[in-house]
């Protein structure tokens, strides 16, 4: 049931003021008293809607990652005619994480910060938004280290090169840091168009794990037996007896 006591336009006013608060001076300032002003409300509204800052800070980041994330996805597509190479996307992604941070610093601190509650849907979404296309890049045969490692690399390279440029003057920022450490991460992590003996086994065991699920004559316990053996076997390292 609606609480008559609050505005049909409360929600977006408070999330309008809380994420202009923040861009503009930090999370420190994003307290109920100063948004509600900033919304023009009163405090109890922010209560109602909300429970209490951390879910109010909560409520801002995945509508503003959702917003930006949004529209870059929206323009790759069209970039790409609604296709386009998985590893491409891949690039797509890691610069739209880069832009990200630097164009919103005080969000970006919000959220890489793990100890803090606030956020973590908003990393959530994130983290399987990239889960998916390392998972792409998967299914090609091109990836050489098991999923989860590839997802968990590019979120700590990501998020390293942001703090290190935000430490820095605007002026003194290396612009060409972001892309080499892009380049020496896909170096690691991607097997080149190689013939698959000279590969090894990972890229192939890495490819049939990402696509394994989308059998269609395999019952649940099949899947997940499969799942299992692949898991086993990747964490492993993908070994071989090394005969043909």
């Amino acid at each position: 049931m609606t609480d008559p006591r609050i505005k049909p336009d409360a929600r977006s006013r408070i999330l309008d003021a809380a994420a202009r608060l923040l861009r503009e001076q930090g999370w420190d300032a994003v307290t109920t008293r100063g948004v509600a002003t900033a919304a023009k409300l009163q405090p109890p509204a922010i209560y109602r809607l909300f429970g209490d800052k951390d879910s109010l800070l909560d409520a801002v980041a995945e509508r503003e990652l959702s917003t930006f994330f949004a529209a870059k996805a929206a323009a790759a597509e069209v970039a790409a005619g609604g296709g386009g190479d998985p590893v491409a996307d891949l690039r797509s992604g890691w610069a739209a994480q880069i832009e990200f941070g630097l164009t919103n610093p005080h969000l970006f601190q919000l959220l890489s910060d793990p100890t803090r509650r606030s956020g973590a849907s908003a990393r959530r979404a994130g983290h399987e938004a990239l889960e998916a296309r390392v998972r792409r890049v998967a299914s090609t045969g091109r990836l050489r280290v098991p999923e989860h490692r590839a997802v968990g690399l590019i979120l700590t390279a990501g998020t390293g090169v942001v703090a290190t440029l935000l430490a820095a003057p605007p002026e003194e920022r290396d612009p060409g840091l972001a892309d080499a450490a892009l380049e020496g991460l896909l170096s690691q992590i991607l097997r080149d168009e190689e013939p698959a003996g000279r590969a090894g086994a990972m890229p192939i065991v890495v490819a049939f794990h990402a696509t394994a699920e989308s059998l269609i004559d395999l019952s649940a316990a099949e899947h997940t037996l499969l799942s299992e053996w692949l898991t086993r076997v990747i964490s492993r390292g993908a070994r071989t007896s090394g005969r043909p």
